[in-house]
């Protein structure tokens, strides 16, 4: 493990952008971008080894995406209830695409990837409760589309149409600390990527550092629509809860952000 100061891991990143299309180090695994990067730092799991007051990790993504940048799991409380699988999936899921096939014919899926902006197209959205210091999912049943309405029929005759009760929420404390914990101050990379020979190359072509993780920013993204909560649970297995974030977003969650190259 080679040990960096913040100057040393400059020089070092320098050197890697310099170099121009370089292949991935790491074909077949999801993450190649920051799989690639760790190998030609000699560095494990994204914590840079930076000896100061101050953790610091490495984050990188591909330039010109529009995948989400997955921050954290996270599941919501009341955290006893297993509030995805059995409240959102048995009250409000529907039938998975692969129920009969994959699965047995009775397989439920509750899939939704929802934001502050605007509810879903099933009528869930992400609410910030400032006076009570938590963050909420809630369900207009009014908000519904029209291609959902069999499954909306199937939603009243379950558990009604009401607001949920309880809510599944997110207490500002807790999710300050979880994402303090995982946003740490951190060397945010970004690369392009081609495919040649039905291998693929990246080219590391942007860099800032951030420091100070900032959770006011971090609410304000949700309310604008750039972080996301993201449900994918199905009757056979919960996948998690994630906060996800759009691109080019990060440097938002953070009090400083320096541009390196």
């Amino acid at each position: 493990m080679r040990i960096y100061t913040k100057d040393s891991l400059i020089t070092e990143l320098k050197k890697i952008l310099a170099r121009g299309w370089i292949e991935n180090t790491r074909p077949g695994n999801h993450g190649g971008i920051g799989n690639t990067l760790e190998d030609l730092l000699g560095i494990t799991e994204n914590n840079l080894p930076i000896p100061n007051a101050a953790e610091w990790e490495l984050k990188s993504q591909r330039l010109n995406t529009t995948s989400l940048t997955t921050l954290f799991h996270f599941e919501p409380s009341p955290r006893a209830i297993r509030f995805v699988p059995q409240v959102l999936l048995l009250n409000y899921g529907w039938r998975h695409k692969e129920a009969g096939k994959k699965y047995s014919e009775d397989e439920m899926s509750f899939r939704q990837t929802i934001h502050g902006l605007s509810p879903s197209d099933r009528g869930f959205m992400v609410k910030i409760d400032r006076t009570n210091q938590k963050i909420t999912i809630s369900f207009d049943s009014s908000k519904v589309s029209e291609i959902h309405r069999d499954w909306l029929d199937n939603v009243r005759n379950r558990i009604g149409l009401d607001e949920l009760n309880p809510q599944p929420y997110w207490g500002f404390d807790n999710l300050a600390n979880k994402a303090g914990t995982k946003l740490l101050n951190c060397f945010y990379v970004q690369a392009e990527v081609k495919k040649q020979d039905n291998r693929e190359y990246y080219k590391y072509s942007k860099v800032m550092m951030l420091k100070k993780f900032n959770f006011d920013g971090f609410l304000n993204q949700i309310e604008q629509g750039n972080i996301l909560i993201d449900f994918d649970a199905r009757t056979g297995h919960n996948h998690g809860t994630k906060f996800r974030m759009r691109r080019n977003c990060l440097p938002n969650l953070y009090k400083k952000a320096t541009v390196i190259l």
